[in-house]
C-alpha cells in the first residue's frame, strides 16, 4: 500500500508532499526548513530515496538540495532547468522506482515554467495520484508570467496543452496534488476547494473547459501583481540554496533597537495588529506573525536590508524566523521578546494610533477633512471602491507615501491585516493614521458612497 502525506505551508500558500510505501518514500517540492520533512519520514518509519522538484521555484527557497544531501537521496530536477549543482536530470517519460510496486513517472507539463514537470505516482503500474506543482491546480493553473515577459503568452498556451495532456493520459479518479494554489501568488487564482481529481478538473477547470484562445485571453487578463522578492527566488534555487540556519538570533536590548532604527534598518513587531496599535516602538513596522509575514515582509522590505524582530514569545519569534527563511530572509540581525515597554529606554514613550470600522468612517462629519487610503491590489479594487479614496497598493506604499495629501489617513484593505501593515508604515513616517480593521463588505453596509467601473485609480 502506498501513502501520501501533505505538508501544509500556510504562510506561503503552498503544499509539499511525502509519498511512498512501507520502506522508502519520495519528497516532492520540499520547503527550505527540511526538518519537518525528515520528521514526517521518521513518523512513517521510511527512508527518503528521492527528492523531487517539479520546477525551479519562483516563490520560495527550496530545501531540495539540502534534503538530498542529508538523506543521500537522488535529487530529481527537470533536465531543461538551468541549475548550478549536481542532480539527476529528469526527462519526459522517465520512471523511478520508489518502493515495492510503487514508482514515479515524469510527465513534461510546461507552462508555469518552460521546464515544468509533473510526476505520476503509480502503484503496480496504475496511476493513483499526480504531483502537478504549478501546472494543473484545483480549479485553475499556475501563472505563466514569472519567467520572462516575452514568454508569457507562449507559456499560457503551454499551460492549456499541459492540462489537456494530464486529462488525456490519466484516469479520472487520479488524485491531483498541486504545490501552488492555496494562497501563493504563483497561482493564477485561489484554489476552489481543498482536494480534487482529474475527473473533477475536467468538469470545471477553465484550462479544460475553454478553448485555448479564450483560456489564454482570460488567464492573461486576470494576472495579478508579482511579489518583488520573487525576482530573488529563482536565481537562489538555480544556484543551489545553502542549508537553512534556524539558530536563535542575537538578543537586542532597547539601546540596540534604537541604534538599528537610527541606522535605517527595519525593526519588525510580530504582535497582532490590535496590540501594535495600542503601543509600539516608534519607527517599528507591524507584520503579524499569524498573517502572511513571509509574503508581505519579503515583498516590501528592500532586499538585503537587516531586520530585527520583536516578538511576544520565543515561540512566536522562532516560527517567524522559520517563515522568513523559506523566502530567503535567512538571519534576523537581532531579536527581542517580551513587552513593548521593555524595548524602549526610560526616557522614551511608546507610539499608538486608533483603530476603527467602516461604520466609524461613515459616521464622520462629511465636512471633516480626511484621506481614505485603499491599499488593496488593482484586481481587488476593480470590484468597487469608496468614492474619492486614494489607491496605493500595499506593496507600493513605502515608496509612494509622498502621493498622500496632508491630513489624517484612514487606511483600509479587504479585511484588516494589510491595513495594519500600512498604518504602521505611515505611523513610522510621522503621519496621523487610523487603521480601519474591518471587512470591506462593511463599507457597503455602512452606507459609504461606492464607485464601480473600469478604472481603479483615485
Amino acid at each position: 500500500m502506498f501513502f501520501i502525506d501533505t505538508l501544509e505551508l500556510e504562510g506561503l500558500g503552498n503544499r509539499s508532499y511525502l509519498a511512498g510505501g512501507a520502506h522508502t518514500a519520495v519528497a516532492v517540492d520540499p520547503p527550505r526548513d527540511v526538518d519537518q520533512v525528515l520528521a514526517a519520514a521518521a513518523r512513517r518509519g521510511v527512508r527518503i530515496s528521492h527528492v523531487v522538484e517539479t520546477h525551479v521555484h519562483n516563490d520560495y527557497v527550496s530545501g531540495g538540495l539540502d534534503l538530498a544531501r542529508l538523506t543521500g537521496a537522488a535529487y530529481l530536477v527537470p533536465a531543461a532547468a538551468r541549475v548550478s549543482f549536481d542532480r539527476t536530470p529528469v526527462h519526459d517519460g522517465d520512471t523511478f522506482a520508489v518502493d515495492d510496486g510503487i514508482s514515479l513517472r515524469a510527465l513534461a507539463t510546461p507552462g508555469h515554467t518552460p521546464h515544468h514537470t509533473s510526476y505520476v505516482l503509480e502503484e503496480r503500474g496504475a496511476a493513483v495520484a499526480v504531483f502537478t506543482g504549478g501546472s494543473l491546480l484545483i480549479g485553475t493553473v499556475g501563472r505563466p508570467d514569472l519567467v520572462e515577459p516575452r514568454l508569457t503568452e507562449e507559456l499560457a498556451r503551454a499551460q492549456h496543452a499541459s492540462a489537456h495532456r494530464l486529462a488525456a493520459e490519466l484516469p479520472d479518479e487520479t488524485e491531483v496534488l498541486p504545490t501552488h494554489g492555496f494562497g501563493s501568488f504563483c497561482s493564477s487564482a485561489q484554489a476552489d476547494g481543498d482536494a480534487t481529481t482529474i475527473g473533477k478538473e475536467k468538469a470545471g477547470n477553465d484550462a479544460l473547459v475553454q478553448d485555448v484562445d479564450a483560456f489564454v485571453a482570460a488567464l492573461l487578463a486576470g494576472l495579478d501583481d508579482v511579489p518583488a522578492y520573487y525576482a530573488h527566488m529563482g536565481p537562489a534555487n538555480a544556484a543551489g540554496p545553502a542549508p537553512v540556519d534556524l539558530t536563535a538570533p542575537p538578543v537586542a536590548d532597547a539601546a540596540d533597537i534604537a541604534a538599528r532604527l537610527a541606522a535605517g534598518e527595519w525593526v519588525v513587531d510580530l504582535r497582532n495588529r490590535i496590540a501594535f496599535a495600542r503601543g509600539h516602538v516608534a519607527g517599528s513596522f507591524n507584520f503579524e506573525a499569524d498573517g502572511k509575514i513571509a509574503t508581505y515582509l519579503a515583498w516590501l522590505i528592500p532586499w538585503g536590508k537587516p531586520v530585527t524582530l520583536l516578538a511576544e514569545s520565543p515561540e512566536q519569534l522562532a516560527q517567524a524566523q522559520r517563515e522568513l527563511a523559506r523566502v530567503g530572509i535567512d538571519r534576523p540581525a537581532a531579536a527581542a521578546t517580551g513587552e513593548p515597554a521593555e524595548w524602549i529606554s526610560a526616557n522614551e514613550e511608546l507610539r499608538s494610533f486608533p483603530r476603527a470600522t467602516f461604520a466609524d468612517l461613515a459616521a464622520l462629519d462629511p465636512y471633516e477633512h480626511r484621506i481614505v487610503l485603499d491599499v488593496r491590489r488593482d484586481s481587488e479594487r476593480a470590484d468597487g471602491w469608496i468614492k474619492d479614496s486614494v489607491h496605493i497598493p500595499i506593496h507600493q506604499l513605502h515608496r509612494r507615501q509622498h502621493d498622500l495629501p496632508a491630513g489624517v489617513v484612514w487606511v483600509h484593505c479587504a479585511g484588516g491585516m494589510r491595513a495594519g501593515i500600512a498604518a504602521s508604515l505611515l505611523d513610522a513616517a510621522g503621519r496621523d493614521v487610523v487603521a480601519v480593521d474591518d471587512s470591506f463588505d462593511g463599507a457597503r453596509s455602512a452606507g459609504l458612497p461606492m464607485v464601480t467601473g473600469p478604472r481603479s485609480d483615485s
